[in-house]
């Protein structure tokens, strides 16, 4: 995004609504200024600022910036899913596609959030890690096709220093993989330089009870208490063996 300084007026108006507080009016400024490199190009700004003089544009996007907006505008529709967003939908309605079984844990790893936001090569460090354990990242994700070899969680080259509000790691691992992966995520904790949550969706077992609640705890993991629960109400379309 961009501040054209001959229409700015510097009411400050724009400043608030900026998730990366990248809009900054210096006291007795006569216009706002983006810093670019901060900018996740989520358009925010030009959306909700209701600009009076209309002095906020956006300019031109081109490789490699143009990941900042497929990862931080939620208008953006990726190319790969064809749905916006940062993730897939099928992780929040597993009772209808069916795709993590019995057995299996979906993991979802979200770097950055409103305010600190994300540099890929934060997001590529925690890929990596995870990848060691020989997970397959979801192709549908918007995050995995900037990888240059997914296999290792290498992303290309070029985006490393591009900032978003947030990436999402995802892929499936088994119930037994889950305590080694929490060690890894743990590890690689300690050398990244923005937050992160860690999200598991898993089918609950015939008693009702959650097959990765005893092993989260057993980890030393919080498990917070507004997660989302599926009730059920969908049909799954993929049957199981």
């Amino acid at each position: 995004m961009r501040i054209y300084p001959d229409l700015c007026i510097a009411c400050g108006q724009c400043v608030p609504y900026c998730p990366v507080k990248a809009i900054r009016l210096e006291a007795g400024a006569d216009f706002a200024e983006i810093d670019f490199d901060e900018c996740a190009e989520c358009s925010n700004c030009l959306r909700m600022a209701e600009c009076p003089t209309d002095a906020i544009c956006q300019q031109e996007l081109v490789w490699p910036r143009t990941v900042r907006s497929l990862l931080s505008d939620p208008l953006t529709v990726a190319k790969e899913s064809g749905i916006t967003g940062r993730g897939t939908e099928e992780m929040k309605t597993n009772d209808v596609t069916g795709r993590f079984k019995r057995g299996f844990a979906g993991i979802a790893i979200e770097l950055g959030r409103p305010v600190v936001g994300a540099r890929f090569y934060d997001v590529e460090k925690v890929a990596q890690a995870v990848a060691s354990l020989g997970v397959e990242f979801e192709p549908r994700n918007p995050t995995t096709s900037l990888m240059e070899d997914p296999s290792i969680g290498k992303f290309k080259e070029g985006i490393l220093n591009e900032k978003v509000v947030s990436a999402i790691l995802e892929f499936a691992v088994k119930l037994e993989q889950l305590p080694q992966l929490f060690e890894i995520i743990k590890r690689v904790a300690a050398e990244i330089d923005t937050v992160f949550s860690l999200d598991i969706a898993t089918r609950a077992n015939p008693d009702g009870s959650v097959p990765i609640e005893p092993v989260v705890k057993a980890a030393g993991l919080w498990i917070s208490p507004n997660g989302k629960t599926n009730i059920g109400l969908g049909r799954p379309l993929v049957k199981e063996h």
